[in-house]
């Protein structure tokens, strides 16, 4: 009976091992532009990456008035590692990007960065 017991215990300390560095969900790792970014001219693509596969369910770019502009997506609502969007063109201001999106686990993410494009 303890030699049933030793294994059961080697067999779960072993498979712990093995799972532990699983990450959970994934986790934004840049924007581009970069967070508070100041740009000469506007950015051709609004972009994400994280560390893992997600499908952005909603991204919005706003401007400082609250005014939404709109957004091309290029991932076809389809899990990505590289998330990215083309924004029309865009006056010098201060923008705001907010996104949600759904880990391969299911778990939901959300976040924001913002950035500006001088005169």
């Amino acid at each position: 009976m303890k030699l049933y017991v030793r294994q059961m215990a080697a067999f779960a300390v072993a498979f712990g091992c093995l799972t532990a560095p699983a990450e959970a969900h994934s986790k934004k790792e840049a924007t581009q532009p970069a967070d508070g970014a100041v740009l000469a001219m506007a950015p051709d693509l609004i972009g994400m990456t994280f560390t893992m596969p997600l499908r952005v369910t909603l991204v919005s770019l706003t401007d400082q008035t609250g005014t939404e502009h709109a957004l091309t997506r290029n991932d076809n609502m389809q899990p990505v590692k590289n998330f990215t969007a083309e924004p029309d063109d865009l006056p010098p201001g201060e923008y705001k990007v907010d996104w949600r999106g759904l880990a391969g686990d299911g778990h939901p993410m959300q976040g924001a960065f913002s950035f500006e494009i001088s005169d």
